[in-house]
């Protein structure tokens, strides 16, 4: 596996990214053109079909909400155990989530200096990844 930096590191799952927003999507599409087309006698099913449709694009969105949300915790609780180990002191309350989420990639010689920088300079997810010289990896994140 090549060597992960902030150009390789998001990752992306090709039958979840694109082929089940691809296939609702024309689920979607075909349940309006038959809503569209239909006799008053299907009036009822054709509605049942968009609505079904809907209510899958909606599960799939905060199925994977949901599961970046956890991911979140684990990863400002991991962090925050790694701030400790490194400095004795949990982390700076002040640190945004999205900032100790790019926080995870700094190693362990540039993390707390990169923390305090977070803070002063209110740094975005994206300044501190491409702050950070030593990438350590993060192979578990979809």
């Amino acid at each position: 596996m090549e060597e992960q930096n902030y150009k390789n590191h998001s990752r992306m799952v090709p039958g979840y990214h694109y082929l089940v927003f691809a296939l609702e999507l024309l689920l979607f599409i075909g349940a309006i053109v038959n809503l569209v087309k239909t006799s008053s006698e299907n009036l009822y099913s054709s509605s049942l079909l968009v609505l079904t449709a809907f209510i899958l694009f909606f599960i799939t969105f905060y199925a994977r909400l949901f599961a970046l949300r956890a991911q979140d915790r684990a990863i400002k609780a991991e962090e925050n155990f790694r701030h400790y180990l490194l400095a004795g002191k949990q982390m700076n309350s002040q640190l945004k989530m999205r900032q100790i989420i790019g926080l995870r990639f700094a190693s362990d010689d540039e993390y707390l200096a990169l923390a305090e920088k977070a803070v002063k300079e209110n740094m975005s997810e994206k300044e501190i990844k491409m702050s950070i010289e030593n990438w350590k990896a993060d192979t578990y994140r979809v």
